[in-house]
């Protein structure tokens, strides 16, 4: 998926198609757990679409719920929905950053000799 060490950079117009495609992949994520929060809201909460809507957008986005819910099993949903979501947010954020992450660890190359644990290994001599 991303060039090896010993590879070049991507040249930067194929850096900026990978991160597009990234970016994508990452609001994709996030739409569809957002349409699972409205689906939720709508038929287990009872809310209309437009409150489901609402509802869930504000949980996917960390500022919670705007309705109160009146069954059990809709605060349940909200329970568990609420804290999926800071997973799923969590991932899309890390689908959106690895690209730009790897292109300055490849290029700053961190282990110059390639080596994992240079630092416990002793000196020969």
């Amino acid at each position: 998926m991303f060039e090896r060490r010993q590879e070049p950079l991507l040249p930067i117009a194929e850096f900026r198609r990978r991160v597009a495609r990234f970016a994508v992949l990452a609001l994709a994520v996030t739409m569809v757990w957002w349409m699972v929060g409205i689906l939720g809201y709508h038929f287990l909460a009872g809310l209309s679409w437009i409150d489901a809507i609402l509802n869930s957008a504000m949980i996917v986005g960390g500022m919670g719920p705007v309705d109160p819910l009146k069954n059990d099993v809709a605060k349940l949903f909200a329970s568990v929905y609420a804290i999926t979501s800071g997973a799923v947010f969590i991932g899309a954020v890390g689908l959106l950053f690895s690209p730009i992450i790897h292109r300055v660890y490849h290029h700053f190359h961190i282990n110059e000799d390639g080596d994992e644990d240079d630092d416990n290994q002793s000196p020969s001599n």
